[in-house]
């Protein structure tokens, strides 16, 4: 059997773009004791994607002719384990490619559900990442008042909706006046700011004459400095991504008001990855559901189809095009 993959030809100097990327067809290899092969269904894009070109993160850094790294819905065509059979769904790291072979040692069968793609934006890493950053790591209270940034995207966009279901003030970062509309109009908003027009630490300064409870951090760079500075004592930051970060080959360390905010204000700045949580799942999985089957959460979703699409979706993605979860269609379910 062949499978078609996208390559990472290079290393990108500066931003990432799609000359980044090449098509190869190669074989797949057949499945050994422990592993099974996938038909790759759909591929989740994420900005940390970028991150891993630059070095080691959480995974080890990809170098240039490596197939590109990614999270995908997959279909198992080929077992060679007792607890998967043909057929069944998973979500794996298969690559940016059509069919995979992996090991199966930390993959399970997940249950049929509709749209399927939530698997991968409510169910998947989003929705897990927004519930546990903001409950698990900034311990959010009713009446606070909570501000994140990149709030349209995916995780973001996820995060606000859930302060609001727990009772909070909630305002978001952006980078268009549209972005901002959709906010307040679409995901519930009290306020939204434009980062790319006037100060932002002003602007913080008006919606938020009081402070700021939780500031859920996304990217990094001057909006994280902005908020810093209008932290109320005993804040909460958490520390999920750092966007503004990422599409450079020299990333900038953020020097304005750390440590001295942290120790003037008694503050409180935590990062967290999902494996930290992995015992909570279930409670997680309860509640979002519920939201989402009472309406109080709305996901959104923009699917591209296409193996093809990828690259540039990604590039996308990494200028802030998108609005909640990106999603590449690779083959019908």
């Amino acid at each position: 059997m062949k499978t078609n993959q996208i390559i990472l030809s290079k290393l990108p100097k500066g931003k990432l773009d799609i000359h980044h990327f090449h098509i190869q067809e190669s074989d797949l290899p057949s499945a050994k004791d422990g592993e099974i092969s996938v038909r790759t269904l759909y591929i989740a894009l994420d900005a940390a994607s970028r991150a891993w070109m630059q070095g080691d993160t959480y995974r080890p850094a990809l170098q240039a002719g490596n197939v590109m790294a990614g999270i995908a819905l997959a279909e198992v065509i080929e077992s060679h384990v007792p607890h998967l059979t043909k057929g069944d769904l998973v979500i794996a790291e298969t690559g940016w490619q059509t069919h995979a072979t992996i090991s199966a040692d930390a993959l399970f069968a997940l249950p049929t559900l509709k749209p399927v793609t939530y698997l991968l934006s409510i169910y998947g890493v989003p929705g897990l990442t927004a519930y546990f950053g903001l409950l698990q790591c900034g311990k959010v209270e009713q009446g606070n008042t909570v501000v994140v940034s990149a709030a349209a995207g995916a995780v973001g966009s996820l995060v606000g909706q859930i302060a609001k279901i727990k009772g909070c003030r909630v305002i978001g970062i952006t980078g268009s006046t549209h972005k901002c509309d959709l906010l307040k109009k679409d995901f519930g908003f009290d306020e939204a700011l434009d980062y790319s027009t006037g100060n932002l630490e002003d602007k913080l300064r008006l919606v938020c004459p009081d402070g700021i409870d939780v500031y859920f951090d996304n990217v990094g760079g001057n909006i994280l400095d902005a908020a810093l500075s209008n932290m109320k004592k005993h804040g909460r930051i958490v520390c999920c991504g750092a966007i503004s970060q990422y599409d450079s080959d020299t990333p900038k360390a953020n020097v304005v008001g750390i440590p001295g905010q942290l120790i003037l204000k008694s503050l409180t700045m935590k990062g967290f990855l999902l494996f930290d949580y992995l015992d909570k799942q279930p409670e997680a999985f309860h509640d979002l559901s519920t939201w989402v089957s009472s309406g109080q959460l709305r996901v959104v979703e923009e699917i591209f189809k296409g193996l093809e699409q990828l690259p540039k979706s990604l590039v996308g993605l990494l200028n802030g095009e998108n609005i909640g979860k990106r999603i590449v269609q690779v083959a019908d379910i």
